[in-house]
């Protein structure tokens, strides 16, 4: 890695939200799609037959990655999704500790070259997250801006048993907000890296999940153009008092994810 991308490379403290990876049944289609949505540049790295790794640039900074899924996944019904990645000291240890603790191990702890050590944990309550412990490659190089990663979100149908498997596993706290529906904030020490709302029957038959939040700078007019590139609306734009407008997405091949218009901070 040269000495110019590691200036340019955020650091990510366990237990913080580092990287995020779409999986998708049309690699092509999905790059035309976001890199038109989000002004994305795009840099495939080809890994062996019929594989491709698709590094997302926001300005030249690693944002995430893409690829297609396998014949074998599509094959055991995984749909297209967003994929969360959390930072870890030890992903062996972690996942040990997350399987101790009623997870289910997708993917043991492997190896991805000598970018980094990841192993795939679908959580007690049914949520898929992955674990990164960095070698040469931190994560993200950019957050927080105008068509970048801002939250990472859980829905899901038991709050108390996913609270407390984040909370043992992460060291996650949590600070709840009363309301229509109840919504907690994880805390990783004093920073909130992530949200959690529980599934209710009104909202049908939504499986649990972790939704990834964009940044845009007009969520209604970043809602209809991605509707124009073949998105359709999930949740059209609302507002969330004091946090900001937002809108829920699924892209042309199905992949769930949100655009938020933060507020500016008074």
């Amino acid at each position: 890695m040269t000495e110019a991308r590691m200036q340019e490379t955020l650091q990510y403290k366990p237990g913080t939200f580092c990287w995020v990876e779409l999986g998708t049944t049309d690699s092509a289609a999905a790059k035309t799609f976001y890199t038109q949505l989000f002004g994305w540049e795009y840099e495939d790295h080809p890994m062996g037959p019929g594989m491709v790794y698709t590094m997302l640039k926001l300005n030249g900074k690693d944002l995430g990655a893409l690829y297609e899924l396998m014949p074998e996944m599509k094959a055991q019904g995984v749909p297209p999704n967003w994929l969360s990645y959390v930072s870890v000291n030890n992903a062996d240890e972690t996942a040990e500790k997350a399987k101790a603790t009623g997870a289910t191990l997708l993917k043991e702890p492997f190896d991805v070259m000598t970018e980094g050590r990841m192993a795939v944990v679908q959580d007690p309550t049914g949520a898929v997250f992955a674990l990164w412990q960095a070698q040469n490659h931190p994560g993200s190089a950019v957050r927080m801006v105008s068509g970048s990663v801002c939250w990472n979100e859980l829905a899901t149908h038991d709050t108390q048993k996913a609270g407390e498997f984040y909370s043992n596993v992460l060291g996650w706290s949590r600070e709840a907000f009363p309301g229509p529906i109840e919504y907690t904030i994880f805390k990783n020490g004093e920073e909130g890296i992530g949200g959690m709302y529980k599934i209710t029957p009104e909202m049908g038959s939504v499986p649990p999940h972790w939704l990834v939040y964009f940044a845009v700078d007009d969520c209604d007019a970043k809602a209809a153009e991605a509707t124009e590139l073949g998105a359709t609306v999930m949740m059209p734009p609302d507002n969330i008092p004091g946090v900001g407008r937002f809108a829920i997405l699924n892209d042309p091949q199905g992949a769930v994810f949100a655009i938020i218009k933060l507020e500016q901070p008074q």
